[in-house]
């Protein structure tokens, strides 16, 4: 379903470092959100209309409370406006992060031993460049705009994120794409 509303984003610290979670606020109710593509928004109250997949009921210990909420899984949104928080919107929370309910496996594939074969120097490959390559997937190699898949892992997700910071992307939530600014 679609429908319009705010969606309030909080950026929280946990055991696997910061992550976003967001309050969304409709006509049809109050919602907790936890999706991965969260993880891309600056905390800020962000207007818009929202295309809710999934309404169920979700728990959690935290801070010796056992709190129950009622969530709501995006397909996606699409946003008119962006604000800074309100007061009311920075209430610190303690909640359990999000890729901790989901789990990953532990990776078990190691590097090859075989010799790394020759190249010509216009094939050369840097160690960060395959880093790059392996953490981005078929997104690889970047243009100069990337829209990330909220599919994948949260915890690659926060990676991808970080990674596009590092090498200059900025995020534009209005298009939810990432751009690396062109120089001159």
């Amino acid at each position: 379903m679609n429908i319009d509303g705010v969606l309030t984003i909080r950026t929280i610290n946990g055991s696997n470092g910061p992550f976003n979670v967001g309050r969304l606020i409709t006509d049809l109710g109050e919602f907790s959100v936890k999706d991965t593509l969260l993880e891309q928004y600056e905390e800020g109250r962000y207007e818009g209309n929202f295309n809710i997949t999934q309404i169920f009921p979700s728990s959690y210990f935290a801070g010796g409370r056992f709190v129950v909420e009622v969530r709501a899984t995006l397909k996606s949104l699409s946003l008119d406006g962006v604000d800074d928080l309100k007061p009311e919107d920075t209430v610190v929370a303690s909640e359990p992060d999000p890729a901790d309910d989901h789990p990953t496996p532990a990776k078990t594939a190691e590097k090859s031993e075989q010799p790394a074969e020759a190249k010509p120097e216009s094939e050369v490959v840097t160690e960060e460049d395959e880093s790059d390559e392996s953490l981005f997937g078929t997104l690889w190699p970047l243009g100069t705009q990337v829209k990330l898949d909220p599919t994948v892992d949260r915890l690659k997700f926060r990676l991808q994120r970080n990674r596009l910071k590092d090498l200059g992307y900025t995020f534009d939530p209005r298009e939810q794409i990432w751009s690396k600014a062109t120089t001159h």
